[in-house]
């Protein structure tokens, strides 16, 4: 289930609404391109702007339409412990196969609180779970020791790490017994070399089948294919984050006409000139 390319799914918008009909096309397009799993209601899933019933229908779409031919990891994270035991709860109950759980953002809890948090939401539910370490959106950073004792739970079984320190990671490697994700679509090959099984991946919304074949060339021993793939897409990897992700991300789908162009406040549409810059890498890969 954790191996790799995991794709961190938009949830295309129109007239305001989720549009589920888009939604479900994006699905049936990663089970055709070989996509791993699927994970809805991540932060690239905009999910804090969803509603609760947005947010519950969202992860149950995903998980009819994928009619178990790939797994689902439905993002259920937030900075309130009890939402975020009542999310995971609930996408156990309609048939997801793991969460994602963000570290809670805003309210900076201690170490000690962190573990409390992760382990209070592990306790209430069965599936696996994933840990989701992203300090530059919650303004906390779960250290490696406190990984380490998350990883003695046993249904925490991985972590996404996107702290952009490959020195946390290794240190994440060597004291847990727990997959590590790339949550970071240019670290994901050096990710790989320390023991990475794969990535949450931005990028694999548009890119799922190079993203793939670059995790399956580094399984094969196969190294200098997979650097190859992984600089002929380091530059749009880039790219996609020259603004807040998910801007760049929809925007580049609304190009390739696989969803409208619609994010919600506070996120806008992309700058001209970024606009331009992210243009000019999607033609570099023949994508528009």
């Amino acid at each position: 289930m954790f191996r790799g390319s995991m794709v961190a799914l938009v949830t295309p918008f129109k007239k305001g609404k989720v549009d589920e009909e888009a939604l479900v096309k994006l699905v049936e397009f990663h089970v055709k391109e070989g996509t791993k799993a699927l994970v809805p209601c991540g932060t690239t899933g905009e999910s804090p702007t969803l509603s609760h019933e947005e947010h519950k229908r969202v992860i149950e779409i995903v998980i009819e339409a994928s009619a178990r031919r790939v797994p689902v990891i439905a993002g259920t994270g937030s900075n309130s412990t009890d939402e975020a035991i009542e999310l995971t709860h609930y996408a156990e109950s309609v048939g997801a196969d793991a969460a994602l759980l963000i570290a809670p953002y805003y309210n900076r809890p201690t170490q000690n609180g962190l573990y409390e948090h992760f382990a209070a939401i592990a306790k209430n539910v069965n599936i696996p779970i994933i840990l989701y370490n992203i300090p530059g959106r919650t303004g906390v950073n779960v250290l490696p020791e406190t990984m380490a004792r998350l990883s003695k739970i046993k249904n925490i079984v991985a972590v996404k790490e996107a702290s952009g320190s490959l020195d946390q990671m290794s240190q994440i490697a060597s004291l847990c017994d727990m997959a590590l994700i790339s949550g970071d679509d240019s670290l994901t090959l050096p990710i790989l070399s320390i023991g990475g099984v794969g990535v949450i991946s931005v990028a694999a919304n548009i890119l799922p089948r190079k993203v793939q074949d670059m995790i399956e060339a580094w399984d094969r021993g196969q190294i200098h294919l997979a650097q190859q793939i992984h600089f002929e897409i380091f530059s749009l990897t880039k790219a996609l984050f020259i603004e807040t992700n998910p801007t760049p991300i929809k925007t580049a789908m609304a190009m390739m006409g696989l969803i409208t162009e619609e994010l919600r406040l506070p996120l806008v549409k992309m700058g001209e000139e970024n606009r331009k810059v992210l243009e000019k890498e999607l033609k570099k890969l023949k994508l528009v």
